[in-house]
This record gives C-alpha cells, sequence and structure tokens, in this order.
C-alpha cells in the first residue's frame, strides 16, 4: 500500500492511495481531495482503514487540525468511513453533504452535526468558492452530490469515470473514459442510466478545466467533451462501447 500527494489544480491536491485487491487485476486507487484555502475541506475522508495513511498525507499540505469541511458524494465507507475519525482531530470541522444524506445517514452516524447542503448552494472557502450539486442516484446513492469549484474550474466528481490500476498518473489529459467504461462491464454501479445522461449534460455546461476523481487519474482538458462522451455511452444498449 503506498499514500502520494500531488497538486492537481490551483491548491487543490490529490491525496491517492493504492491498494492490491485480488478481484481487481493491478490494483486499485482511493483517492480523497483536498483544498487548501483559509477554510480547508477534505472531499472523501477514505476508508476507517486508512484513516492514519490519509491523516499523515494530509500534513503534508496542512494541519489535519486546521480541517474545517469534511465533504463526501454519497453514503459509503470509501466516502465517510473515517468521518468520526477525522472530526476527533479537528476540533472545527463539520461534515458536508446533500440535505438526503444528512437526514438519513450522516445526521446520525457523525459526532458532530452535519452541514447539509442544498442543491446549488455556494461556500466560501477563502481563495474559493465551492457550489453543491445534487446528483440522486448519478452514478448511484440517492443522496448523492458533487462538489464545483468554480474558482478552479473543477469538478470533484466522485465514482463518475472510476477506473482500475494502482500505477496511474496523478492527472492524465488522455482517455480516462475508456478504461472507467471497462471497469463498469465488470461491475456496472449505475443506478439509473436514463437520470445519469440528464445530469451529466448539467454537468458539462459547467466547462470544467479539471475532473477530479475517486478512483485512478484525475483528467484535464475539456472536461464537458469528455461528460458528453459518457453521456453518450450510457446511451447506448449494456455492452456495447
Amino acid at each position: 500500500m503506498t499514500t502520494r500527494v500531488d497538486e492537481i489544480a490551483d491548491g487543490i491536491f490529490r491525496i491517492s492511495t493504492s491498494i492490491a485487491i485480488p478481484a481487481i487485476p493491478g490494483g486499485f486507487t482511493f483517492n480523497q481531495i483536498l483544498i487548501r484555502d483559509a477554510a480547508p475541506l477534505l472531499f472523501h475522508t477514505g476508508l476507517r482503514s486508512l484513516f492514519e495513511a490519509t491523516r499523515t498525507a494530509i500534513e503534508r499540505v496542512l494541519p489535519v487540525s486546521s480541517l474545517r469541511y469534511l465533504g463526501y458524494s454519497h453514503f459509503e465507507a470509501d466516502e465517510c468511513g473515517a468521518m468520526n475519525d477525522f472530526l476527533a482531530v479537528a476540533p472545527a470541522a463539520v461534515p458536508l453533504c446533500s440535505r438526503v444524506s444528512a437526514l438519513v445517514s450522516m445526521g446520525d452516524m457523525a459526532d458532530r452535526p452535519p452541514r447539509a447542503m442544498a442543491d446549488g448552494e455556494e461556500l466560501d472557502l477563502g481563495r474559493h468558492r465551492v457550489q453543491w450539486l445534487d446528483t440522486p442516484h448519478v452514478p448511484h446513492g440517492w443522496d448523492a452530490g458533487l462538489l464545483w469549484v468554480s474558482t478552479a474550474r473543477t469538478l470533484f466528481c466522485g465514482d463518475l469515470f472510476t477506473q482500475p490500476g494502482a500505477e496511474l498518473p496523478p492527472v492524465t489529459e488522455g482517455d480516462i473514459l475508456g478504461p472507467s467504461e471497462a471497469m463498469r462491464a465488470g461491475m456496472d454501479y449505475y443506478a439509473c442510466q436514463d437520470k445519469a445522461r440528464a445530469t451529466l449534460a448539467r454537468l458539462a455546461e459547467l466547462r470544467p478545466h479539471t475532473l477530479a476523481t475517486m478512483h485512478g487519474s484525475s483528467f484535464r482538458g475539456d472536461g464537458a467533451a469528455l461528460l458528453q462522451a459518457l453521456s453518450m455511452t450510457l446511451a447506448q444498449p449494456t455492452g456495447v462501447h
């Protein structure tokens, strides 16, 4: 297991832990996205079992105790499994999630009340400004949402474009749709493809320059075109790419 830290956009860092998983040839990565700012934000706390590795990596960028927001897309172990561990070492931090997730999960699970975000609600971190976007059932989880960092034109896109492999570059301008579709062919994690296509069209309108993924390499380039390409792929019959 290895953990590395890379700056993928202005003041935005990808913390990535590579793990050997027998079911996934070549291994798999679990990424957290950290915004270094006046009010630092971590998106995905990661698995509880990876807390110490993630904490050590964050300390290379900023004091863990300074974290203010602990965001995640939807309630799942690799998204928020280490939530209470981070709340214990960051006294001013609060969970950040959708209103649905706060209501059905995080309000009970977390040791501190969450900041429940409405669709389109914005948060000023200092240099950066983030906006919460509800994405129910996309790619899965009825409580799902994503973060748009307008000041850095970066979309924290969660499980979208999930790629297998442990030895991947932190950022690529190459193809991540092909590998992610290969992953989906063996483990289809989309809950509702029709709903996903409408959501992807909305995300493409943001015209992101960087797509910060949770698994695999992040993407730098024409994010709108890539999101549109994913939407077109989902429109095809299952198994046809």
